[in-house]
């Protein structure tokens, strides 16, 4: 029988560098922790081709003394913890891992001198072996360098990627970091390269702008709300101002960066019916709970965390998002297409006539100039070769201008163009609407003000139940949602161990296959925690009947028709953006129509 052994401590540190440090961005997030939980107010960041080279983090944190140094560099051994009470953890850090694991598979050079020390102290470890030791001279603070990640460690050294794969995710940790401590200066080098150089105490709003897109401060609305012991923050971009991946998306909790399935379930519930569902919503969210609600010990790494009440926390985001973006997204995303406007900016440029004017002015020189004005009540001549006759027209009685376009923030409408899009003069600019876009949203929220859902929710009892075959663990899932689904009209119950009895549908996907239904709903269990696909399909079919009963692209409309229209926007949450996300409004600011004809 194999006997069994305690494992030397170097391999102890290797297999747990297995959990904690997968490539470079592992590093470098435990050590920018380090320097945040230390006390920093300035952190720098250098890398070298991705931190396949060298990764060094440098901060004016309170430092350790050599024998402090020492400690910190065995295993489960922390400053973090002052006593045993692991689930009130207030830092980023605390299991003691990091730095004995990063330096069992790398050249790991820590120096650091506390605050009224005469001079630091330098430590050298080359892949768990301790290599030198000695005095060094520093600022009062902490730096740590890594070289030559598992450079003993073929294995693990090949499947790192390229340098400048490498090199995004560092800049991703750093990036996520930087946005939870807004107070901290924080500068970023890659090579000789300056990447980023915050300054500390900006604010959340400039920071998380910095970072993500300058644009986002104007195509955002600020999210600030508190219930019951939590508090929701962050700053969340107009469902106009989307991507075509999540990866801009930024999710806190208790200031520690986190990628959650039941967040980002809930983000995507929130922007349901905004969005169409290829595009993604740009945000930054910090929530704030007490410490005991979550626990942060689910994995090595620390970007998973797990909630006391999911459900609840789940519907705190989703209804804070909603009235955030009710409040402010009657706005667009402003930018009109670049394209577009160099388009604009194109000055058509003629030597000659067009060919439908070429006959009536054929003679003239045209590089003579004008000679003369046409007398009222007298024929145009064109040079030696004809006549034109006096331009006539029918006089129509002149309706007074609206002037009180100041007073409205789409202002008056002024005109309709191509039958589809409304031209409105507001006092700052000129407003495209395009009228189909905007009165399906309208409408949309009409029948949700009517009770719609309510009605469409309505279900339908199916002549004979059908049975679906899934497996155990979808039975479980399902039967345990259940009376939520019901709610939303779909009503089922357990038949056995491997097997769901459907009794009714949801009037309004009555037709639907039962069993398709429940497996898709299974799954979005199983990805978010939340039957949300249901939800979204009655979402979709209030949608689809506000698009039928909505004023068509290609009908004219009367000017009272239309600033009803332009009113109703105004009075209506979320009327920026169609029901498929896209921009139902657009404006050209006055200073931009001058620059058009040259006065700026």
């Amino acid at each position: 029988m194999p006997q069994i052994r305690r494992l030397p401590e170097n391999l102890v540190n290797r297999i747990a560098a297995g959990e904690v440090v997968e490539r470079p961005s592992s590093a470098l997030k435990e050590l920018v922790e380090n320097a945040i939980d230390a006390g920093a107010t300035r952190i720098a960041v250098k890398l070298v081709e991705g931190g396949l080279t060298s990764l060094e983090v440098t901060d004016d944190g309170c430092g350790m003394s050599p024998d402090e140094m020492a400690l910190a560099l065995e295993r489960h051994a922390t400053s973090k913890l002052p006593d045993e009470a692991i689930e009130q953890v207030a830092t980023l850090g605390f299991r003691g891992e990091a730095l004995p694991s990063i330096a069992s598979v790398a050249r790991f050079t820590i120096e650091s001198r506390p605050a009224g020390a005469e001079q630091g102290w330098k430590r050298v470890v080359d892949h768990g072996e301790i290599a030198a030791e000695g005095p060094a001279a520093l600022p009062p603070g902490t730096r740590v360098r890594v070289e030559n990640l598992f450079g003993k460690i073929p294995a693990r050294r090949k499947f790192l990627r390229t340098a400048r794969s490498e090199y995004a995710a560092c800049k991703d940790v750093v990036v996520r970091l930087a946005m939870a401590r807004p107070d901290v200066a924080i500068s970023f080098d890659h090579g000789e390269r300056r990447i980023f150089a915050l300054q500390g105490g900006e604010g959340l709003t400039n920071r998380v702008a910095q970072l993500i897109a300058r644009e986002l401060k104007d195509n955002g609305v600020a999210i600030d709300m508190d219930r019951g012991g939590m508090r929701l923050t962050g700053i969340a971009g107009l469902p106009t101002y989307n991507r075509g991946v999540a990866d801009h998306q930024y999710l806190f909790v208790n200031g520690r960066p986190v990628k959650d399935r039941l967040l980002t379930g809930a983000v995507r519930g929130a922007y349901a019916d905004m969005l169409a569902r290829d595009r993604h919503a740009v945000l930054a969210l910090f929530l704030d709970l007490p410490a005991e609600e979550v626990d942060v010990n689910v994995h090595p790494a620390k970007t998973e965390v797990r909630f006391r009440d999911a459900q609840g926390v789940r519907g705190f985001i989703v209804s804070g998002l909603r009235r955030a973006l009710a409040t402010g997204d009657k706005r667009s995303a402003q930018s009109p297409d670049a394209g577009a406007m160099a388009r604009w900016q194109q000055e058509p440029v003629r030597e000659e006539p067009s060919p439908a004017l070429r006959s009536i002015f054929e003679g003239r020189d045209w590089s003579a100039p004008a000679t003369g004005v046409a007398e009222p009540g007298r024929a145009w001549h064109a040079g030696e070769g004809g006549t034109m006759a006096e331009p006539r027209g029918r006089a129509e009685e002149a309706v007074p201008a609206d002037t009180s376009a100041a007073d409205y923030p789409l202002g008056i409408a002024r005109g309709q163009v191509a039958n589809t899009y409304i031209v409105a003069e507001a006092r700052d600019g000129l407003v495209l609407v395009d009228q189909h876009a905007a009165h399906e949203r309208l409408v949309l929220e009409r029948l949700r003000a009517a009770g719609a859902e309510e009605a469409v929710a309505r279900s339908q009892a199916l002549l004979i139940p059908e049975v679906v075959e899934l497996d155990e663990t979808s039975c479980d899932r399902l039967e345990e949602a259940a009376p939520r689904l019901a709610e939303h009209g779909l009503a089922i119950e357990r038949f056995g161990p491997g097997a769901m009895l459907v009794r009714s549908l949801p009037h309004a996907i009555a037709r639907t296959d039962p069993e398709k239904l429940l497996r898709d709903i299974d799954d979005d269990l199983a990805l978010n925690g939340e039957a949300l696909l249901l939800g979204e399909k009655l979402d979709l079919v209030l949608a689809t009947m506000a698009c039928h009963g909505s004023v068509r692209a290609g009908r004219v409309l009367r000017v009272d028709e239309m600033n009803a229209l332009l009113r109703e926007m105004e009075r209506t949450p979320r009327s920026g953006q169609c029901n498929h996300g896209r921009p139902t409004w657009v404006k050209l600011s006055m200073e931009d129509v001058e620059k058009l004809f040259g006065r700026h």
